[in-house]
This record gives structure tokens, sequence and C-alpha cells, in this order.
């Protein structure tokens, strides 16, 4: 009896921020099918399905905006693969020599121009997967509080990023009414079941 695993290897693409790539799936009946992942990898060997080692590729931004604890900071972006604007929570890619913290307050403020002050999260930090199917992609979420006023100015050329700060109410019109990334969904619905400081939670994580 054989068991799923991952035989050879080929880098189909050569691009700077994603590229495909062809592996041999061997499944557990002993057949061998080409499966066709995206990875942020720039060679085979450094492949999550060679290392198996989960490094994360990027970071997501759960910031809490104004003296009362009571909005959340948001981007709306036009996203290429959707033709659209969708919401999603501030992120981007860590750089080399970058940990998630450094990663975070620099990608709040290029994206949102906010001063981000992440706070202690033990393991809710730890890299997950996005879309396993499809890609070896993983990000880990820094969670922290937000001041300042926003700005689109220190953007890139290539982004089109609205700053959204939102309220409970606001946010659950964006989940009834609007695109939304699924892990940015799944947190506008902690944010608006909780009272208080929303990251209060995270006390329990440490």
């Amino acid at each position: 009896m054989y068991m799923s695993s991952v035989g050879k290897i080929q880098k189909r693409t050569d691009n700077r921020f994603l590229n495909l790539y062809e592996l041999e799936a061997i499944h557990r009946d002993g057949r061998a099918t080409p499966y066709y992942m995206a990875s942020r990898n720039p060679n085979p060997e450094t492949l999550k399905a060679v290392t198996h080692h989960n490094k994360p590729d990027g970071v997501i931004l759960y910031g809490v905006y104004g003296p009362e604890k009571d909005r959340v900071v948001l981007i709306r972006q036009y996203r290429y693969p959707i033709g659209g604007f969708v919401y999603e929570f501030p992120a981007g890619l860590v750089e080399p020599g970058e940990d998630l913290l450094q990663s975070g307050i620099r990608e709040m403020f290029e994206e949102t121009g906010l001063s981000f002050t992440p706070i202690e999260a033990g393991s809710r930090s730890k890299p997950f997967f996005m879309s396993v199917g499809m890609t070896d992609e993983s990000c880990g979420t820094v969670f922290g509080y937000c001041s300042g006023e926003p700005t689109n100015c220190h953007q890139e050329a290539s982004e089109e990023i609205q700053v959204v700060i939102a309220d409970r109410t606001e946010c659950r019109r964006i989940l009834r009414e609007e695109n939304v990334a699924l892990p940015c969904a799944y947190m506008l619905m902690h944010f608006i079941a909780t009272k208080g400081d929303p990251l209060d939670f995270l006390e329990e994580a440490l």
C-alpha cells in the first residue's frame, strides 16, 4: 500500500513574485499524475513540500483603531483575478531579514499611512496556510493598535487601495454586500461579536 507523496518537481515559470510548479503527485494507489501549484518560493528546493518548514510568506494585520477601540482598519483593494474591489485587512509579503512584527509595522504604514503598535499574540500569530489546494503560501497575523491619519501617499503606483476605518455597523454591511477576502471575513465576524477591546482574547494565547 502506497502513501500519497510528492515525486519530481519542475518549475514552469520564472517570475519575480509568483511561479507555477508541476509536481509529480503520487497517489495512495501508486498512480502518478501531474499536479500544478503556485508558490512564492523561488526554486523547487525551497517549496514547503520539500522543506516541510512553514516559514511565513506574508503577514496580515488586524489593527484596532480609536480611543474606544471600536473600529478596525481595512483596505478596499482592486484585485486583478476578480476584476474588481475586495475588502481585506492590510497585508503584504515578509521581506528578507524581517520578522513578522517588523513586516507588519512597515506594511501598515505603506498601505494606510497609520502607525501600528503590535501586541504579543503567542500562537495566534503562527503562519497558517491560505489556499492549500493551489499554493503553499502561508501568512502570520499580527495584532495591534493603530493611530494617526490614513493616507494612500505611501502606496506603490501599481496599487489601488482605499483605506477604510470601519465600526461594527459598517463591518456588518461589508459582510452582507461586498466582496471580502476569507481571512478578513472571519476576523470581521470576530470583531462584530466582541464587546470592549476586540484584542482581549489574545490573553488566552499567551
